[in-house]
């Protein structure tokens, strides 16, 4: 087996769930092991900041898709 099938049998389930047995059992352990996270792992996942809404203005040091006015606030109090 090529070391691009290798890899892609790695990252991708169902190529790897398409080989036979035999390939099955001849691709080598993935090198960075078996990954599993916990639900206590999951629970402290975040996705982003949360824009600082207080005063109704995007004022973190993210992009806004809203444009700004004169005041330097965005037109919507949500960023």
């Amino acid at each position: 087996m090529s070391y691009q099938n290798i890899i892609r049998a790695w990252k991708d389930a169902e190529y790897r769930e398409s080989l036979t047995e035999e390939q099955r059992s001849q691709l080598p352990e993935n090198p960075i092991g078996i990954v599993e996270l916990t639900v206590p792992d999951l629970q402290e996942v975040s996705g982003g900041l949360m824009a600082d809404t207080d005063a109704g203005c995007c004022t973190g040091d993210y992009a806004c898709p809203f444009s700004i006015d004169q005041s330097g606030c965005a037109g919507s109090d949500k960023c």
